[in-house]
C-alpha cells in the first residue's frame, strides 16, 4: 500500500494552514506550523512576503492537494474516488467528500478511537477494528448507514486503547455518528452531510481541476 513517508508538518506549511495531521502534537507548542508559519524549502521564508496572485490552475491544484493530504490519499486513489463520484447522481464534489468521509480510517478517527487519520489507518491495518462484528483491515473500506464500527475485543486491553479510552469523553463525534464509550464502538447513523465535515475544503475547485 503506497503512503506518504516524508515529514507531514511540511504539508501544513505548504498549504499555509494547520491540517492536524499529527493529532495532539498539532495543538501543542511543538507544532512546526506554529514555529515556522511559512512554506518549506530554501526560499520559503522569503516566499511569504511576495505578493503574487495565484492562477486559476494553481488554486485548483492547491485545493486538490489539500484534500489529498487531509485524508492521506495518494494521487491515483484520489483520482479513482473522483471518477466514481462522477458516476453517481448528485453533485460530484459533494459525492467525493462523502466518500472520503466514509472511509473506515476516517470514521475511526472521527469516533475518537485514534489520534489522527494516519494513526487510525495504522490501527486499522493492524486488525484492531471490526465492522458489524467482522474484522476489517482495509482503511479505504467504505462504511454504510447502520454499520457498527468497534475496537476488536482482544485489542481493548492494549495500552494504546486504554489511553484512548481515558480521553474519549473529551472527543466529540459528528451528528452522523454515535459512540458507546463503554464498548468502544460507534454506529453510522446516516451518510455525512457537507455541514458535518470539519475541514475547509473547496470541492468545486477540485471538480474544476479534474474537468480541465
Amino acid at each position: 500500500m503506497a503512503r506518504y513517508k516524508d515529514a507531514v508538518c511540511s504539508l501544513c506549511r505548504r498549504e499555509g494552514e494547520k491540517l492536524f495531521l499529527k493529532g495532539e502534537r498539532c495543538y501543542s507548542t511543538k507544532c512546526a506550523f506554529e514555529r515556522k508559519p511559512y512554506p518549506p524549502g530554501l526560499h520559503g521564508k522569503q516566499a511569504q512576503f511576495r505578493r503574487k496572485k495565484d492562477s486559476d490552475y494553481a488554486m485548483q491544484l492547491r485545493a486538490k492537494q489539500k484534500a489529498r493530504r487531509v485524508y492521506g490519499i495518494m494521487e491515483r486513489q484520489f483520482r479513482r474516488y473522483f471518477r466514481e463520484a462522477e458516476r453517481h447522481r448528485g453533485m460530484t464534489g459533494l459525492n467525493l467528500l462523502i466518500a472520503l468521509e466514509s472511509r473506515l480510517d476516517n470514521v475511526v478517527y472521527r469516533l475518537g478511537f485514534a489520534l489522527s487519520r494516519a494513526h487510525a489507518r495504522q490501527l486499522v491495518r493492524h486488525g484492531h477494528f471490526q465492522v458489524n462484528g467482522e474484522k476489517v483491515d482495509i482503511p479505504s473500506y467504505l462504511v454504510q448507514p447502520g454499520d457498527v464500527v468497534a475496537v476488536a475485543p482482544e485489542s481493548r486491553y492494549k495500552a494504546v486503547f486504554k489511553e484512548i479510552a481515558q480521553n474519549l469523553a473529551h472527543r466529540a463525534v459528528p451528528s452522523w455518528l454515535s459512540r458507546d464509550d463503554e464498548t468502544m464502538s460507534g454506529r453510522v447513523l446516516a451518510s455525512p452531510t457537507r455541514e458535518d465535515m470539519d475541514v475547509s475544503l473547496s470541492e468545486q475547485l477540485i471538480v474544476e481541476y479534474y474537468s480541465r
